[in-house]
């Protein structure tokens, strides 16, 4: 099968630029495969776990919401934040999740429970694919 360009975009960086078998996407709605000569789509992204297959080898990354348009065999995520998960510090997200879930747990009137929400959610994400890539095993070395 011929492969489909996939480029994952930050306001900060490109994330992601690579030709690519398979995109699965966190939708709105859930999760979303996209193969080559897909049709055309623009959704509305969730904080999850983008994966994307090349050959043999998985690539694991964070989001935490963004846009995702398939066109003319390119599938372009406008991302509000991505992280590969190489990049993610594990204790970090853990100590954000904990604060998040401390967040929701007191219920402060100074507390906005849609940022403690995504916080929470995205930090989730974060330790899922941090996780996965952790206990995934390493591919040979050649």
């Amino acid at each position: 099968m011929a492969p489909m360009k996939v480029e994952i975009i930050t306001a900060e960086r490109v994330v992601y630029s690579e030709d690519v078998d398979v995109v699965v996407a966190p939708g709105i709605e859930g999760e979303l495969g996209i193969l080559p000569h897909h049709a055309p789509l623009m959704t509305t992204l969730q904080s999850g776990e983008i994966r994307v297959r090349k050959g043999g080898e998985e690539i694991s990354m964070a989001v935490s919401g963004g846009f995702l348009e398939v066109m003319a065999n390119k599938v372009t995520i406008l991302a509000d934040s991505a992280e590969r998960a190489e990049e993610i510090d594990e204790a970090r997200a853990q100590e954000a999740m904990r604060r998040a879930e401390e967040r929701l747990r007191t219920h402060a009137s100074d507390v906005d429970l849609e940022r403690a929400v995504a916080a929470l959610r995205r930090s989730q994400a974060r330790l899922k694919v941090a996780r996965r890539r952790r206990t995934r095993p390493s591919p040979p070395q050649v």
